[in-house]
């Protein structure tokens, strides 16, 4: 009776996908990118490998992210602080499309490591 819990492959893809659209929503509703690095940090232990990539990409994605809002709301009083928003709002649109683009044709992430794209 105790089977252990498999986990089936398509749901974990749907999973990293569905990470990726909250942290689209994330620029309008910023609650959902919260929620979208806690699926990332819950799923990556039991993800095979390609799909660890892209895990570990949300992960540092989310993180990264906020590094670059604190440097915008710290210098919003100067002009720097809005170019560091809009860059933040491009970059993440980027990073997001492209890890989508890469899960959709089933192939770990090129590079989860990286700061930009």
């Amino acid at each position: 009776m105790n089977e252990p819990m498999v986990q089936n492959k398509e749901t974990t893809e749907g999973m990293a996908n569905a990470v990726y659209i909250l942290y689209l929503a994330g620029l309008v509703f910023w609650i959902t990118g919260i929620v979208g690095v806690v699926i990332a940090y819950v799923n990556v232990d039991d993800a095979p490998d390609w799909l660890k990539s892209h895990y570990r990409f949300q992960i540092r994605t989310f993180w990264i992210g906020a590094l670059y809002m604190f440097l915008g709301a710290i210098s919003i009083f100067f002009v720097i602080g809005y170019f560091i928003f809009l860059f933040f709002y491009i970059w993440l649109i980027v990073r997001c499309i492209k890890g989508m683009k890469s899960l959709g044709r089933k192939e770990a992430h090129p590079n989860p490591t990286g700061w930009m794209f």
